[in-house]
């Protein structure tokens, strides 16, 4: 598949409900912008320390970079193992859950790739979807059951559908949350207490303490609304997406809806040189949306 024609920012008109005005989180006269499109499905958008942001072509297998400096998207990566989220960690590193072979990749500056993750007490992960990397260096990712139609097998491989957390050396790799449908969005704060994980099949998402060694404590209820992918901003406001972006203060309460004129809203990032704009994933295209608040 080519390179999208349109890397350049076109204007979409758009409306949002929800205390907007009241909590101030869209730039005054900011409008929805069309980054690019031409794609499958984008997912998975992450950005780097410069506002970089890098997200996913799952089916045709790619990730693509939205440059701050030159404005426009390229392929950073071909055969990118199928990957869905994405997660850089504090030395500039990309991790992937990549559910080609159901792995968890990291990926360094050079582009090369080292398998952290193949599989749990001898059986193939269902499908890693999502992926959050704490300030500690471990990760936290969901491992939902999603049919792919370029794998050879079709039951389940792992009967739960769950969280995991792989420490910060690499060594220890646990189950931290189980008892959910079909966990999918996650993302954690930046002092690394909080896990939020949204159940996109039970329309729930869980607000979990994490505790020493990545424990997860004192499971509650946050919202009664799943979430494909998520993100939070420097007020905790968390962002989730499907039915375009709808957001939510710290205790819970929609405040803002962003409507995207996209049959599905995959997933959402802050990104650009001061991490105030947000970045949103729904099927074929990449949006963009001036914000007065920044990323965390």
């Amino acid at each position: 598949m080519k390179i999208p024609s349109s890397l350049f920012f076109v204007t979409i008109l758009f409306s949002v409900t929800g205390r907007a005005q009241e909590n101030n989180l869209i730039s005054e006269g900011a409008e929805l912008q069309l980054v690019s499109d031409g794609f499958e499905f984008t997912e998975g958008p992450a950005s780097d320390a410069e506002g970089n942001v890098y997200f996913t072509d799952q089916p045709n297998n790619r990730i693509h970079k939205w440059s701050v400096d030159k404005n426009e998207v390229s392929v950073f990566m071909e055969e990118a193992g199928r990957a869905n989220g994405l997660y850089f960690d504090a030395e500039g590193n990309l991790y992937a859950a990549a559910d080609k072979h159901s792995e968890i990749w990291k990926i360094n500056n050079k582009k090369e790739v080292t398998v952290l993750l193949e599989g749990f007490r001898g059986k193939r992960l269902n499908g890693p979807n999502d992926l959050w990397v704490a300030p500690d260096g471990g990760i936290f990712f969901t491992d939902p059951f999603y049919k792919r139609d370029y794998w050879t097998h079709s039951e389940q491989p792992i009967k739960e559908q769950r969280v995991y957390y792989l420490t910060p050396n690499r060594k220890g790799f646990f189950i931290a949350a189980d008892g959910l449908v079909k966990p999918n969005g996650i993302i954690g704060t930046p002092d690394g207490q909080t896990l939020f994980v949204a159940d996109i099949e039970d329309n729930k998402t869980w607000k979990y303490s994490i505790g020493k060694d990545g424990k997860l404590e004192e499971k509650t209820l946050f919202t009664e609304m799943g979430s494909d992918g998520m993100t939070l901003d420097e007020q905790g406001n968390l962002y989730l997406t499907g039915d375009g972006v709808t957001v939510f203060n710290k205790e819970g309460e929609k405040i803002l809806h962003i409507p995207i004129d996209k049959y599905w809203t995959a997933n959402v990032t802050f990104g650009g040189k001061d991490k105030k704009t947000l970045f949103i994933t729904a099927m074929d295209s990449l949006f963009s949306l001036r914000l007065n608040v920044c990323g965390v």
